[in-house]
């Protein structure tokens, strides 16, 4: 684990934290000046940019809002959602006047009205099964569009029951596949991981098979937009999982991030290793979001993975934050909380409190039970540890598998950290920049989870091809 950031002479003041951090909670990334396949020369991880990037439209005048909804939108490519259901929620946000609450209760109705059957219809109130499938998809994105902003509404303590509700419509969903999605329960540690394993139509046989990673605040059908739905196509089989800080573990089992994520990918692979439709030579593990950070740790110790991709790269998830708040963390705990409760935390906007919270949840579990009460953390130092340690740029030249980075024209959260992580391998590499001449800006390209697997899956497939030794 890395020592902490520590603080500037003279200190942080309370002006001085509160007034970078409301700069920082909007902020976003300068462009690259690199195209697709180039490695252009980056600036620092940190680097912030003065204006905020372009999104491929606008859906509202908060970057962050728009992020979020511009993720609805772009998720109808792969029937994630519908256009004209994020369309008419994104105006009834509006209508209501953006907020937290309006934004939670729009989407949560939506995921209500779709888990839900209709009522009557030419079936007397039966859904067909290929629509009910698609229905509780739709659900499950919507519900998780609500549980991202439920701790800034007048309701945090509801953020279990929307989690419930999201894991129930991906449940529904998965029961209605076909070929039928293996559901299963891989020990770790003290618990279990929740596993869905999807394989493609086709003879029985051996396949090669991708384990989809999430980042710090996905969900499951995220990992059907920008992973599931490709590899199906492709003849690929594929895992999706909750790890410790995601989904089940942290909603329901308030299991906070680890930062020894191979011991969560190895207990995968060894499930997935003995099946009968598995290749165990062409095993492929993504990392979407901080998940490029999580997955590059994993495969710096478990060899068996024979193709990693970070989308995007991520060597410091802790530079992903704004610095004044990293300046505040010190490696004495009780001056750093001290500052946190004495100086910032009392004149802490209500806006920046909801980011405070959301951000912090999945680190600690105490953070995470006072977010639910409506309360800020009073420990920042504890959760900030973990955050910290999570940094591999001291592990990533031990990666073997062949490694894909991306990176995004305007990365708002990790500027400059994919091209330091390819820069950092030793195992053969590539790195592939989405740009905003295709509409595939961003992190995560929102609007663009189509050219996004595309370009990953081409990779894999070119990769592990069965011919290539």
């Amino acid at each position: 684990m890395n020592a902490p950031t520590s603080r500037p002479p003279g200190g942080v003041s309370r002006r001085t934290a509160l007034t970078g951090l409301a700069a920082g909670a909007g902020s976003l990334a300068l462009p690259g000046t690199g195209t697709a396949h180039a490695a252009p020369a980056a600036p620092s991880p940190s680097a912030t940019a003065a204006e905020p990037a372009p999104g491929a439209m606008e859906l509202f005048a908060d970057p962050g809002f728009n992020f979020a909804g511009l993720l609805a939108l772009g998720a109808a490519g792969m029937r994630a959602s519908e256009v004209g259901e994020v369309l008419t929620a994104v105006n009834a946000v509006n209508a209501a006047g953006l907020s937290e609450q309006s934004y939670t209760d729009t989407f949560r109705a939506w995921g209500d009205r779709l888990a839900a059957p209709p009522a009557g219809g030419r079936h007397g109130g039966d859904v067909p099964p290929q629509t009910g499938r698609f229905r509780s998809l739709r659900a499950a994105q919507y519900y998780a569009q609500a549980l991202f902003y439920v701790l800034g509404t007048t309701s945090p303590a509801d953020e279990k029951a929307v989690y419930l509700a999201g894991r129930a419509a991906w449940d529904a969903f998965t029961r209605l596949c076909s070929p039928a999605v293996v559901r299963a329960k891989v020990p770790y540690g003290g618990t279990h991981l929740p596993v869905w394993f999807f394989r493609p139509d086709g003879p029985a046989r051996r396949r090669p098979t991708v384990i989809l990673t999430n980042g710090s605040d996905g969900q499951n059908v995220d990992m059907w937009t920008y992973g599931v739905s490709a590899a199906l196509d492709r003849g690929w089989n594929a895992l999706v999982y909750d790890g410790p800080g995601q989904g089940q573990l942290l909603f329901v089992e308030e299991i906070p991030f680890t930062t020894r994520w191979e011991e969560v990918v190895a207990p995968l692979v060894d499930w997935l290793v003995p099946r009968g439709d598995v290749d165990a030579a062409r095993i492929a593990l993504t990392g979407l979001s901080m998940g490029g950070n999580l997955v590059a740790r994993a495969a710096a110790f478990e060899h068996r993975l024979a193709a990693v991709v970070c989308e995007p790269g991520c060597v410091s998830p802790w530079l992903g934050f704004d610095k004044e708040l990293r300046d505040i963390v010190t490696p004495d705990k009780a001056q750093t909380n001290r500052v946190w409760n004495e100086e910032v935390l009392p004149e802490l906007p209500p806006q920046l409190a909801f980011t405070v919270k959301k951000r912090f949840e999945i680190f600690d579990r105490q953070a995470l039970r006072q977010a639910r009460a409506g309360k800020v953390l009073t420990d920042l130092w504890t959760p900030a540890q973990v955050a910290i340690g999570l940094d591999i740029t001291k592990l990533v030249a031990r990666i073997k598998a062949p490694t894909l980075v991306l990176d995004y024209d305007f990365e708002q959260f990790y500027p400059g950290q994919p091209r330091q992580m390819y820069d950092l391998l030793r195992s053969p590499r590539e790195y592939v920049k989405m740009t905003e001449a295709t509409g595939a800006q961003l992190h995560c390209s929102p609007m663009a989870p189509q050219q996004h697997c595309d370009v990953v899956f081409d990779w894999l497939d070119g990769t592990l091809r069965p011919d290539r030794s």
